[in-house]
C-alpha cells in the first residue's frame, strides 16, 4: 500500500483520521460514492449500545480502555456510557471529524464511517473538547461554513481549551471502518498532537520514515497539526500492516 493512499484512508482521527478521503488515483467505475450532504441522524447511530461500548474499548490495549470513560454517541451528541478511572477517554468518532474541505472531505458525511479511539488524559482534556463540540452543532444541523465560523470564535474566545502537551491517542482497532475499500481498515498506528508546525520536525512523510502528518486539522479552523505513527499490531496484540 503507497503512502498516498495511506494518506487518503488515514482518519480519524478519523482518522480520525487519520485523513477520511479518498485522494488515491482509481478507475471511474472504482471511485468512491460521493457524500453529499448529511444522511438521516439514524444513520450515524448505533443502535446497539455495547457494541459501541466494545468498539470504542478496542480503540487500546485491554490494560488501558478497561478503566477508561466510553462513551457513546447520541442523538444531540456524545454521551458518558462508562465512567472510568484512569483518565483516558474512547470513543467511536464519526467521518465529521475529518477536513471540512479539500481531497479528503470527500467522506466528512459518509455515515459508514466509525472511527474507534482513546484519548490519554491531555487529550481528553483539550482535544475531545473540539470532538464534543463539532458533533453537537452536526447534529444541530449547522453547516460547515457555521461550524469553522463558530470553531474559529470558540479559539478566540478562549471557549475552547488550549492543546495541552504530551497530547495523544490511540487509534488500534481491528474493527475501524475507515474506507468504503477492500477490508475497510487502514492501519493500527498512534496520534500525537502538537501546536501547527512543519511537518519537517518530526521528519514526516519522507522516505522510509514512518511519521505521517495527518491533515485532520491543520488550522483549518483548529490551530492543531496530529502526527501519526504505525504500531505494528492491532489492540488485541495481533499483527497489523505497516508501510
Amino acid at each position: 500500500m503507497n503512502r498516498k493512499r495511506l494518506q487518503a484512508v488515514a482518519s480519524l482521527s478519523f482518522v480520525l483520521i487519520l485523513s477520511l478521503g479518498v485522494a488515491w488515483r482509481v478507475r471511474a467505475e472504482d471511485r468512491p460514492t460521493t457524500y453529499s450532504s448529511m444522511a438521516p441522524v439514524e444513520q450515524y447511530l448505533m443502535t446497539d449500545r455495547n457494541a459501541e461500548i466494545a468498539l470504542a474499548r478496542s480503540a487500546a490495549p485491554e490494560a488501558i480502555s478497561r478503566d477508561a470513560t466510553i462513551l457513546v454517541l447520541g442523538r444531540h451528541g456524545y454521551e458518558t456510557a462508562v465512567e472510568g478511572k484512569n483518565g483516558f477517554v474512547c470513543a467511536v468518532e464519526r467521518a465529521w471529524m475529518g477536513p471540512f474541505d479539500g481531497n479528503f472531505a470527500v467522506n466528512f458525511w459518509n455515515p459508514n464511517i466509525r472511527g474507534p479511539l482513546c484519548f490519554n488524559p491531555p487529550a481528553a482534556r483539550s482535544v475531545l473538547p473540539i470532538t464534543y463540540k463539532r458533533t453537537e452543532m452536526i447534529l444541530a444541523g449547522k453547516s460547515k461554513a457555521q461550524i469553522i465560523d463558530a470553531l474559529k470564535a470558540a479559539y478566540e474566545n478562549k471557549e475552547l481549551p488550549p492543546l495541552e502537551p504530551g497530547a495523544m491517542s490511540y487509534m488500534m482497532s481491528k474493527d475501524q471502518y475507515l474506507t468504503d475499500h477492500g477490508d475497510h481498515r487502514w492501519m493500527a498506528h498512534l496520534m500525537f498532537y502538537t501546536p501547527l508546525m512543519d511537518g519537517a520536525v518530526w521528519g514526516a512523510d519522507v522516505p522510509k520514515s514512518p511519521v505521517m502528518l495527518n491533515p485532520q486539522f491543520s488550522g483549518a479552523p483548529e490551530p492543531i497539526d496530529v502526527f501519526m505513527v504505525p504500531a505494528g499490531r492491532w489492540s488485541d496484540g495481533t499483527a497489523a500492516p505497516v508501510m
